[in-house]
Formats: C-alpha cells, sequence, structure tokens
C-alpha cells in the first residue's frame, strides 16, 4: 500500500507526524501494511509514524546492542527490534522499537504478527510518538500482562519505568517511577542494568565498555 500525506497546499507533509486511518481489519493489516515503516494495528485502526530521526536510531541501536550483548553472554533470551508485530491482544498488533523475550517465549517467536509475551518492553519517545507511548502503550502493555516497559524520554533526559502491579484482585496497572540518573536495574532481565546517564551522552559511549561494566555489575562509569 503506498500512501501520500500532503497538506492544503498539496505539498509533502513535514514530520513529524502521526496518522489514524479507520475501518481496518487485523487481515487487511497483515496483508496490506508495508514491512519497512512503523505501522500499528489498534482496534480497527491503523497508526502510522514519521520516519524516526538518526538520533532516536542511535539510541535503539545502542540498546538492541547492549541488551543483545549482554543476553548473548548470559545464554538468556531473545532481543528483537521494530518492526517485528507483537500481537499483545486480539485486537492490537504493536511495533516496540525493542523487546526483550525471556527463554521460554523465544521458541514461539515466529512467523506474523509474533503472538510472544516480552519480559521488558523499550520505546524510545520522539515528538510523533510522545502521547502514545506514555499514555496509550502502557494500558496495552498491562492489560497484555507484560511485566516491565521502558519509556525513554531524551527530550527530557529520563525514563518512565512501568512495572506490573500485581495481586489476587489486582487489575492489570503498572507502578510507575521516572528514573533521571544513577543505576537502572531491570526487574524482568536477570542482573542487567544500566547508567541512565549512558542514554544521554553525545556522542553515545562505546557499547563494548558500557557491556564490560555490566557485565561486571560493578557500576562503574565508563
Amino acid at each position: 500500500m503506498k500512501l501520500t500525506l500532503v497538506d492544503e497546499r498539496n505539498q509533502p507533509y513535514r514530520a513529524p507526524y502521526l496518522v489514524r486511518l479507520g475501518g481496518w481489519t487485523l487481515e487487511r493489516y497483515l496483508t496490506e501494511a508495508p514491512e519497512y515503516p512503523f505501522w500499528e494495528f489498534v482496534r480497527e485502526e491503523v497508526v502510522m509514524y514519521s520516519p524516526a530521526t538518526a538520533e532516536h536510531q542511535d539510541l535503539v541501536g545502542f540498546f538492541y546492542r547492549l541488551i543483545g550483548g549482554y543476553c548473548e553472554a548470559r545464554g538468556w533470551g531473545k532481543v528483537l527490534m521494530g518492526p517485528a508485530a507483537l500481537k499483545i491482544s486480539p485486537d492490537v498488533v504493536r511495533e516496540p522499537d525493542l523487546f526483550v523475550l525471556p527463554p521460554e517465549e523465544v521458541p514461539k517467536a515466529k512467523g506474523v504478527p509474533l503472538e510472544v509475551r516480552p519480559a521488558l518492553v523499550i520505546e524510545v519517545l520522539s515528538p510523533a510518538t510522545r502521547t502514545v507511548d506514555l499514555k496509550e502503550k502502557p494500558e496495552d502493555y498491562a492489560l497484555a500482562g507484560i511485566p516491565e516497559y521502558w519509556a525513554v524520554d531524551p527530550e527530557e533526559k529520563r525514563v518512565v519505568v512501568h512495572r506490573l502491579l500485581s495481586g489476587p484482585e489486582q487489575a492489570p496497572a503498572y507502578a510507575v517511577e521516572t528514573v533521571a540518573s544513577g543505576r537502572l536495574d531491570a526487574g524482568t532481565v536477570p542482573g542487567f542494568w544500566l547508567r541512565v546517564e549512558w542514554l544521554w551522552q553525545d556522542p553515545l559511549p562505546p557499547v563494548a565498555r558500557c557491556l564490560e561494566a555490566v557485565l561486571k555489575g560493578a557500576g562503574e562509569n565508563p
């Protein structure tokens, strides 16, 4: 499917933007949505985002190499990136920037959409996705039983950490914590942590040095 966005002067629409198209089915989304741009299916709508910036992709790539390297070294789980389509409920398919599968879910990660439950989902905020990432996705991810979700906010230099509450009568919801500095430990990826300050360095620090510190577990800032 080809879609061209134009403004009132019939000129190409400038980013950032977010487009919602109603009247879709899951079957149509899986058949017609393009493979590479980020398109999500949410309750009979497809949601299309403007292209990511280089800075956004650099940060996503940093996370992928750091967590992927950690999981490989520890022999634990698997890391995947968007636009992998993740079916989190019968009528919602999201394409997270990055998500980590626990070992028991790895064999299920086949085909499209993926019907797996990540241990950790990470979204890097951008102007086009800020409201969706901070308001809509936490509700969807909590209802899907995803135990941990990080919304990484480069603009405000913080990580909004969501951890699933539990209890015999507890409706699916997250406890939310904002971390702006210091060590951030993942509750669902055993032993993984990072220093939040790494995320705001320009240029980003060498992944190999950060990974070495993470594996040592000492908390040094490389």
